[in-house]
């Protein structure tokens, strides 16, 4: 029986590449999102023709505990319950410092922190019971030492994040083990928008390899997690930043 795989802001980016990679390997996975419907529907299409597993494209606020709770009951009724967790969704409300605003700061906790927290919150017992899961939470560098004012509730956010992993997999050892994945500059649209080419240029030079990361290399990262390889990788945090000064 194939396992079940829920992935947070799955439809793009990162979350589309994990899903794909997974489905790849005889997964069923799950498309939460909260805005890009598009992109979730046509990515269920070609998990399910081309790959031929099950999936779902489910929109939740994950923020939203209820909404969570309503989400996790489709797919157990649907596909049965989760057996892994990927929580991937994130927002980065990045603005000049004396321009933020407190509600922007929490939304970008709610999101980014108090969602993983919802989502293993509502999945654990499950995972308990089969005395099998995993969670892995894909976090940034900018969690740990590379700083950008303009994103610092973003920065404060993957770096609870962290904390997060390290509590989660103290509390559901020994049958849940729980990692985190920390990606410098993935070059995925959203990451790139917005920026001029000088400042791409100064973010590739404090690359060790010179170049930014595939979302595809993240999701070999997540598929290597989830086999029974990675059995005794636990309470980690695994940098895949291509050598970014500064992110040790």
């Amino acid at each position: 029986m194939s396992k079940v795989c829920l992935i947070t802001g799955g439809a793009r980016g990162i979350g589309r590449a994990i899903a794909i990679e997974l489905a790849k390997n005889g997964y069923d996975v799950v498309i939460n999102y909260l805005t890009s419907e598009k992109e979730a529907l046509e990515l269920q299409n070609i998990l399910n023709m081309e790959y031929h597993v099950s999936s779902l494209a489910i929109r939740a606020d994950i923020a939203d505990e209820k909404a969570v709770d309503a989400m996790v009951d489709e797919i157990e009724a649907k596909l049965g319950s989760v057996d892994i967790l990927i929580n991937n969704a994130a927002i980065d409300l990045a603005n000049l410092f004396h321009l933020k605003k407190a509600e922007d700061f929490r939304r970008t906790l709610d999101v980014n922190v108090v969602g993983a927290f919802n989502c293993a919150k509502r999945v654990y017992h499950a995972m308990l019971e089969k005395e099998y899961g995993r969670i892995i939470n894909i976090g940034s560098t900018n969690g740990i030492n590379t700083y950008y004012p303009m994103c610092l509730d973003y920065d404060a956010s993957k770096a609870a994040l962290i904390s997060l992993t390290h509590n989660l997999a103290f509390e559901l050892a020994p049958y849940v083990n729980v990692n985190c994945i920390v990606p410098g500059f993935i070059g995925t649209e959203k990451e790139l928008e917005g920026y001029d080419d000088e400042f791409l240029r100064s973010e590739v030079e404090k690359i060790m390899v010179k170049r930014y990361g595939k979302p595809e290399e993240v999701a070999y990262l997540v598929r290597f997690l989830l086999s029974d390889e990675a059995n005794f990788i636990n309470n980690a945090i695994i940098r895949i930043d291509g050598g970014q000064y500064g992110s040790n």
